[in-house]
């Protein structure tokens, strides 16, 4: 049972610490890569629900009392496994909006990266501790602040792109701002498509193929225009001291007849 999960992360698109070129397990004395490798396989394919030491263990080629040792328990272990596909991951994430390159394609890159992660089972592992971190105060209390280092990477990449392009936007339109409507929706996405949601997936390319044109058209310098709230108010202006023109059924008929 190691060599897959072994297999599972040790791809060219997510670098593994002590992964072998061959696929075999690390060293002997490398146990506690080992019971994080299976513990993230259990998760991305059990869930946190049917996961339990004992299956990591048999699957680590480890004894049980082991995960106590070197994690403490279930939830501590499972924390572990987020940490350590984070710390690789973000790292891919900051590298990637770093380097040269225009926002587009970045973007581009990101939604390649995101296919990756679900082939690897990482957006399976992340949802399944979200959803446990619903009834288990301590889990989310641990769980809460390693989704927020996802969300200040991506509040990162749009100060840069605004930064570098400066469209014209409406004050609401901040970075944070934008920022947490892509957070959100790619969280959203995210459990869409974990249970299958084949329809709203359609809808959810064309959102992500919508954002990607935007960012073109910024590039390009068509820049993204709106009508400044002063000029909108002075044309509201100019429509109420338009002269009113009566319809012809309320003219006078003779001189003798006002107009009301």
């Amino acid at each position: 049972m190691v060599k897959p999960v072994v297999q599972l992360l040790c791809r060219a698109d997510v670098e593994v610490d002590a992964c072998p070129d061959d696929g075999t397990a690390p060293a002997e004395g490398d146990t506690r890569t080992r019971i994080l490798k299976a513990a993230f396989h259990g998760l991305a394919t059990r869930g946190y629900a049917g996961l339990n030491v004992r299956d990591i263990a048999r699957d680590a080629g480890v004894n049980h009392a082991l995960i106590n040792y070197h994690f403490g328990g279930k939830d501590r272990l499972v924390i572990a496994v987020l940490d350590e596909a984070n710390r690789q991951l973000l790292q891919r994430q900051r590298g990637m909006y770093a380097a040269p390159g225009g926002f587009a394609d970045k973007w581009g890159q990101a939604r390649r990266f995101y296919e990756s992660d679900l082939a690897t089972g990482f957006v399976r592992v992340q949802a399944e501790l979200w959803a446990a971190s619903l009834s288990n105060p301590a889990l989310r209390e641990q769980f809460l602040p390693r989704v927020q280092a996802w969300k200040q990477v991506v509040g990162e990449a749009v100060q840069q792109a605004l930064a570098a392009h400066r469209p014209t936007l409406p004050p609401a339109f901040s970075a944070e701002a934008i920022g947490c409507l892509i957070s959100e929706f790619w969280l959203g996405m995210e459990f869409s498509r974990l249970i299958g949601a084949e329809a709203e997936r359609v809808r959810h390319e064309k959102a992500l193929d919508a954002v990607e044109a935007l960012l073109l058209a910024m590039e390009s310098g068509a820049g993204v225009q709106t009508a400044a709230p002063a000029a909108a108010g002075n044309v509201r202006a100019a429509a109420l001291a338009r002269p009113r023109r009566l319809p012809a059924s309320r003219l006078p008929r003779s001189g003798k007849e006002k107009a009301t």
